[in-house]
């Protein structure tokens, strides 16, 4: 996981309550690098309750699904669904976040983090995500309450994040 990604999710993580007791969902949490930090390294001295999914298992997996699209997970299940470094290896985000919503308990939260930028890395390597493109992924899945920048301290990646809140059925 590079540094900026990192901070993105730290500042994200640090608007939120940290008396209450949350349930997040990571997508997308392999480590892919021996020394990365993930996501959870950010959580250490919180109470949450951290779960990492993935389509491999490795390091930072709890829950491996056989398909992007459809998780091995109840509909309403976290209060806070979160990835980085994903939706631009996702062939069909449209679908993909449409799962992220399916998860995501009613007035939960979901944070992304893509690039607008940057070199082909790891295969498929589909998209680079601009803050008008995250804001209609995210509205085509029914998220409310959409807020979206890019970060532009990062000269390679420029990360794009995405905000939403699912609404209350």
């Amino acid at each position: 996981m590079h540094q900026s990604s990192l901070q993105l999710m730290d500042d994200f993580f640090k608007t939120l309550n940290v008396n209450q007791s949350l349930t997040i969902l990571d997508v997308g949490s392999l480590r892919v690098g021996w020394n990365d930090k993930t996501y959870r390294d950010l959580l250490l001295s919180c109470n949450w309750k951290y779960t990492g999914l993935d389509l491999s298992t490795g390091n930072n997996v709890d829950i491996v699904s056989s398909d992007l699209y459809h998780y091995p997970l109840d509909d309403n299940s976290f209060d806070i669904v979160i990835s980085g470094q994903t939706l631009e290896h996702v062939a069909w985000p449209w679908e993909w976040i449409k799962e992220l919503y399916r998860v995501l308990k009613p007035g939960g939260i979901v944070y992304i983090i893509a690039p607008s930028e940057g070199p082909i890395h790891y295969r498929p390597d589909c998209w680079r995500i601009k803050p008008d493109g995250m804001e209609a992924l995210l509205k085509y899945a029914g998220f409310k309450d959409i807020e979206t920048d890019v970060d532009l301290t990062n000269s390679k990646w420029r990360d794009c994040w995405g905000k939403a809140i699912k609404n209350n059925i």
